[in-house]
């Protein structure tokens, strides 16, 4: 069964509870009414006829003494009236040629002594092929004198209150109908978008691609889901471009080192016909090329992780992050780094942050390989720069420097993969940042990240709860 299905179903049943409670209630209400109104005439009626006036029993209904009942059906209920002596028997004092039937209860008020006690009950009186109901009161007149009773033609109102239950019926049936209906033909309005979204899911799930954008109509939950669902769908999008891309230039990068392989383990082949010095240079390339393979996995590794690590947010100190970084290069290179911090506070992840702060300083490194001055990370209000004393950027690699696998024509000599500086690009845009690069006056390039706005905390002055204040100025050397 289909969503629009149960939900016109839904409908129905809901509509159809609640048509037949309110009918049942009105239904009630309305025997309850009617019944009120012929024991009030029969209490007029049976009054009368204790008090000796018996002229009632001839006079419409409409007419009794407090003229409770006004008219219309109740004109056609005629009375009837009888006395019933001590021992039971029946002596008719007008009204309707009928004799009521006569119980024990009845004989018992006849008998007894209580002036004006009650009995009211409903009888049928007639033979199978005409029978009247009546509703009858019987009072007693006390001292062992009898009782009267009197009886009312209920027929009528017992006709009528059957047609208002059937009527009652087929307007419940009616609005159950009429619900079904509205509901299907709403249901069918909200599960039309739902099929296309269905539709979609269907697509990217067989295909891996989708049939386009779900139109986002009003601002109900659907349209929430279908807006989210195109969001979903776009980041898929950009996602698998991002991953055809990186398996293309790590194809065409994984090309070089091992093709050299194969030509190194071709020459292995013949390694006792070379001489010492050939093999020893043979054998230095080898494992330069398992090494520089090694590392190209490794940042291949790094960067399809970049955006999808399983390292949860907290709050990080930038001063903290600068600081670990810049020991571990210290360590690495043996180079002297200046800092000059402030004390902002991020929200992000702290050990992708080391990793691109760490990038950052080993391409420092590498380029500034005179060594002439330190090399100098500025970290304030969420941005990051690391300054060198090298050859600066081409004015055609300022822009490209954080493409994947791209290396700058003074850097094909150099060690690495092309990957360090898109790694970094891809830590800054996952905390809604940007990186960029400039050359720095004075000789060398300032390169770095420039982390989201929104990520910084309020509260990033030295008296934050996570960790103790940094200097301003600390020069590692």
């Amino acid at each position: 069964m289909n969503l629009g299905t149960r939900l016109a179903l839904a409908f129905a049943a809901v509509a159809a509870a609640v048509a037949a409670t309110v009918g049942v209630l009105a239904f009630y209400s309305a025997v309850d009414r009617v019944d009120g109104e012929v024991d009030r005439a029969l209490q007029t009626a049976a009054t009368a006829v204790v008090d000796g006036y018996e002229d009632v029993l001839h006079a419409p209904v409409a007419e009794l003494p407090d003229g409770s009942p006004d008219g219309g059906d109740d004109r056609s209920r005629p009375l009837i009236a009888q006395r019933i002596a001590p021992d039971g028997t029946v002596t008719p004092l007008g009204g309707r040629p009928v004799t009521l039937p006569v119980g024990p209860a009845d004989r018992a008020l006849a008998s007894g002594t209580v002036r004006g006690a009650t009995r009211t009950t409903e009888v049928a009186v007639g033979d199978a092929s005409h029978v009247v109901a009546y509703r009858v009161l019987t009072t007693a007149l006390g001292g062992g004198r009898g009782a009267v009773q009197v009886g009312i033609d209920i027929n009528l109102s017992r006709q009528v209150l059957s047609g208002l239950a059937k009527e009652v019926t087929l307007l419940a049936l009616l609005v159950t109908v009429v619900a079904a209906g509205l509901g299907w033909l709403l249901a069918r309005r909200i599960a039309r978008r739902l099929v296309r979204l269905t539709a979609i899911a269907e697509d990217v799930s067989a295909a891996g691609s989708g049939g386009g954008d779900v139109p986002v109509e009003g601002r109900d939950e659907v349209a929430r889901l279908s807006s989210s669902f195109n969001t979903m769908l776009r980041r898929l999008a950009e996602s698998r471009e991002a991953q055809e891309r990186l398996i293309q230039d790590a194809a065409h990068e994984l090309r070089t080192p091992l093709t050299s392989l194969r030509t190194n383990a071709r020459v292995l082949r013949r390694l006792d016909r070379l001489d010492p010095r050939s093999r020893e240079r043979l054998l230095a390339d080898v494992e330069g090329e398992t090494r520089e393979l090694s590392h190209l996995v490794e940042e291949l590794i790094t960067l399809a992780l970049a955006r999808g690590t399983d390292e949860e947010e907290d709050d990080v100190q930038l001063a903290a992050v600068v600081r670990a970084a810049a020991d571990r290069t210290r360590r690495r290179t043996g180079r002297v780094i200046g800092i000059d911090s402030d004390h902002t506070w991020v929200r992000g992840r702290r050990q992708a942050l080391e990793r691109a702060v760490g990038n950052l300083l080993e391409n420092a490194a590498k380029f500034d390989t005179g060594g002439t001055g330190p090399i100098d990370i500025w970290a304030r209000r969420g941005t990051i720069t690391v300054s060198d004393r090298g050859p600066g950027l081409a004015a055609g690699d300022v822009h490209r420097v954080f493409d994947r696998f791209y290396r700058a024509d003074a850097a094909r000599s150099l060690p690495g993969s092309g990957l360090g500086l898109a790694i970094v690009a891809d830590i800054a845009h996952a905390h809604d940042g940007t990186a960029f690069a400039r050359n720095r006056p004075g000789g060398g390039a300032a390169i770095g990240i420039e982390i989201g706005a929104s990520r910084l905390l309020p509260d990033s002055d030295p008296h934050h709860d996570h960790g103790s204040p940094v200097p301003e100025t600390v020069v590692w050397s």
